[in-house]
């Protein structure tokens, strides 16, 4: 894709309001995206061909379940390809065209509604109201979209810390039986593991938007899938609170440059440098140095966020406590940093 994408003129010029100073290739999010739809429609295939009949018989009954159940999930897999591509298409447009935010959201949000009403990517939190939870469902996809694609402004910061996230997701939803989630969850670890190879600093290709919106897609997914309560063995609520915890820096990061663009006067879907990883930059860090800040941070948070399932209230109330903690060291250097 980085040949394609430079022959094509398909590249990313530098600007002001970017952080990267030589054209780059934007092809990335093409082969994120061929990589996710080729793997998961190949497993579809692959399991209707093992379903046959004589194909699985000297594996026991055991595999016969996980089959079965497989089976019973591809009409949602379809309607998540669907959306996969759909969001796909719309950040490939807007990496050319530059689309307005009121279109973007427009399509987002219909493709997040779609997805939490027949694909069941919804939310419970002890809701037993449908139309409740798909509205709450719907935004929280259409805000992951639009996080993972604030990240995607320095080298590799977008990339890792979906694998971060997504690892941690990947464990809660193995820890819990989840065979279905922990492989698309492996799937799509792999594929970003395989993109960060070219996108970590210095990076060679980028992802664009028709990558970003794609990869927050599957992250909101993940989160949202994911079983929580009923696999904690104390029977407690506060482990639903993992994805906020996971999450907690990129929700920081999008939550305080969304605030700060809008005091300003701007649009808070315009671009620029007033990004946590940008202020690190300011203060002497090299792209690589800031990036792995991000990751650790992220790392830091998450790692308290597993143990949700094993500890008491206190234990969940000093988890949160470190958590916030760590958004306050974050506070600290932004409110520190030189050059605002």
């Amino acid at each position: 894709m980085r040949k394609l994408s430079i022959a094509r003129g398909f590249v990313a010029i530098p600007k002001d309001d970017r952080h990267h100073q030589h054209p780059t290739p934007l092809g990335g999010g093409i082969a994120i995206t061929a990589t996710l739809v080729f793997f998961i429609s190949a497993s579809i295939f692959a399991v209707l061909f093992l379903a046959s009949p004589g194909h699985l018989d000297w594996l026991g009954d055991s595999a016969t379940i996980h089959i079965e159940g497989f089976l019973s999930k591809t009409a949602e897999l379809q309607i998540v390809l669907s959306c996969v591509l759909i969001l796909f298409l719309l950040g490939l447009f807007d990496d050319k065209k530059h689309l307005s935010p009121a279109l973007k959201l427009a399509v987002q949000f219909a493709v997040a509604f779609f997805a939490a009403s027949f694909a069941d990517i919804r939310v419970e939190l002890f809701i037993h109201n449908k139309l409740i939870t798909t509205a709450m469902s719907a935004a929280w996809i259409v805000l992951i979209i639009n996080i993972f694609n604030f990240l995607d402004n320095m080298d590799g910061a977008s990339t890792g810390i979906a694998i971060i996230v997504s690892t941690i997701l990947f464990i809660a939803a193995a820890l819990s039986g989840q065979v279905f989630i922990s492989g698309i969850a492996i799937i799509f670890i792999g594929t970003l593991l395989g993109f960060l190879v070219f996108n970590f600093p210095p990076a060679k290709i980028f992802m664009g938007d028709c990558g970003s919106f794609v990869v927050g897609f599957f992250v909101a997914l993940l989160t949202l899938r994911t079983t929580y309560y009923h696999q904690t063995q104390s029977g407690q609520w506060y482990p639903v609170l993992l994805p906020l915890i996971v999450l907690a820096v990129p929700l920081y990061d999008f939550i305080s440059v969304t605030i700060l663009r809008i005091s300003q006067g701007k649009s808070p879907f315009v671009g620029d440098t007033q990004h946590f990883s940008h202020r690190l930059k300011r203060r002497g860090l090299t792209d690589t140095q800031t990036v792995l800040t991000l990751y650790l941070a992220t790392i830091t948070t998450a790692l308290g966020a597993i143990f949700l399932y094993q500890v008491n209230l206190t234990g969940a109330i000093l988890i949160s406590i470190q958590t916030i903690m760590v958004l306050i060291i974050i506070a600290i250097f932004e409110s520190t940093a030189k050059n605002d």
